[in-house]
């Protein structure tokens, strides 16, 4: 069936395909890992201490895998991550004496590596698959790649929690590395060999973005994906376990609805905001985010009806959370240079990471201080520096014409 459609979208569905596998078992080894230790017995700062590996390589891979894939093409990266996360699933299945908190760092950094690997890979392959006049289609494209990639994280999560009350820790993780070992051949069988490789020799020195839009996008996404994680990662699970005595399956189902709801608004984003979408777009989606973020904040504060305003409040926040992420994501594939867009694209995914990194850093440190309350605040707070950001945006419309002149 695949060998009777058009290459360019043969290609787009043998990345997405490679790209969804490898979600389902990232969104379930998060979940794993959070619920698994807490039952543990570690507090919220340890948690977040075995994830801060898993988000600083993360940074590190986004700022010189554009780089790499640009030299030796996406395919290649994308193969690379997918051999990353298997051993990364393998050293954790290991006897559960020998799970030091050294090894799961350990392990947690290669996922990281793993993960960025991966979803820059596919991000930067559509830039390469759809024509630069063709704007909408490259909203679309985007938009259907991410919301498909967050739905099915979501579903990772519910599978991770799930897993972990059905038949452990141990188990989960074997049976997702067996998973990603069909998707690794036929990702290696399928995809094109040279797909992403720049005409040109890239530059080490070209890893930092010289583009004044593409690195005050990057500054917008960086709070932008701090105002999630710092209630998110470590906050609201352990909040939804301990004060509101929920299960594993109870908050691995809730995370995984929240996110599986925001990737199909993600999906649906161009519906919403317009297929010509750009920096009046971004300004406004921002905005009422931050009106979302406060009134949760507020509500969580005065404990009004406290299950319901952190229930339905955050699945609010999350559906503006998903505008506003696939308005970056498009505006970063857009903004992005022909010719060694991995650069561009793997600079852009570094600021988002380190954004996950402020934010999980502080969702453990901060839950611990002063509750889930505070870290609302503070996701408020970066929202508003996201907003103001974003009035920096040139129009993405005049920026793709001169930048293809």
């Amino acid at each position: 069936m695949l060998s009777s459609l058009n290459r360019d979208v043969r290609q787009y569905l043998l990345v997405t395909f490679n790209y969804w596998n490898f979600t389902i078992t990232d969104g379930a080894l998060r979940m794993l890992v959070v619920l698994h230790f807490h039952a543990l017995g570690y507090q919220s700062l340890e948690i977040a201490m075995l994830f801060l590996f898993y988000e600083f390589f993360g940074v590190v891979t986004n700022l010189v895998g554009g780089w790499i894939g640009a030299r030796i093409g996406l395919n290649r990266t994308m193969n690379v991550g997918l051999v990353l996360q298997i051993l990364s699933l393998c050293l954790l299945a290991v006897p559960s004496q020998w799970l030091s908190v050294p090894l799961v760092m350990f392990a947690q950094a290669l996922s990281g590596i793993a993960k960025d690997l991966n979803k820059m890979s596919a991000k930067t392959s559509i830039k390469k698959l759809v024509c630069g006049e063709q704007q909408g289609r490259l909203y679309k494209w985007v938009a259907i790649l991410t919301g498909s990639k967050n739905a099915l994280k979501g579903a990772g999560f519910f599978i991770g929690g799930a897993l972990l009350s059905l038949a452990g820790f141990r188990f989960a993780v074997l049976a997702m590395a067996a998973v990603l070992a069909v998707v690794l051949c036929l990702s290696l069988l399928w995809l094109d060999k040279d797909m992403g490789k720049a005409k040109s020799k890239a530059k080490f020195s070209h890893i930092f973005s010289g583009q004044r839009s593409i690195n005050i996008l990057s500054a917008a996404r960086m709070f932008l994906f701090g105002s999630r994680d710092v209630w998110f990662v470590i906050a609201l699970p352990v909040y939804l376990s301990t004060v509101f005595d929920w299960s594993h399956s109870e908050t691995g189902g809730f995370m995984a609805i929240w996110v599986i709801g925001y990737g199909l608004v993600q999906g649906i984003a161009p519906k919403i905001t317009g297929n010509q979408a750009g920096r009046l777009s971004a300004i406004v989606w921002a905005g009422v985010l931050l009106g979302v973020s406060v009134f949760v904040a507020l509500g969580v504060q005065w404990q009004w009806h406290p299950q319901f305003t952190i229930v339905v409040g955050l699945l609010a926040f999350g559906a503006v959370f998903a505008i506003n992420s696939s308005l970056h994501s498009y505006l970063i594939v857009s903004y992005a240079r022909e010719d060694g867009a991995s650069m561009d694209v793997g600079f852009y995914y570094m600021a988002n990471a380190m954004g996950r990194l402020i934010g999980t850093v502080l969702s453990g440190l901060m839950f611990g201080i002063g509750g889930l309350t505070i870290c609302l605040w503070i996701s408020s707070l970066f929202i508003a520096l996201t907003a103001i950001f974003s009035l920096a945006l040139p129009d993405h419309r005049s920026h793709h014409s001169t930048a293809s002149i």
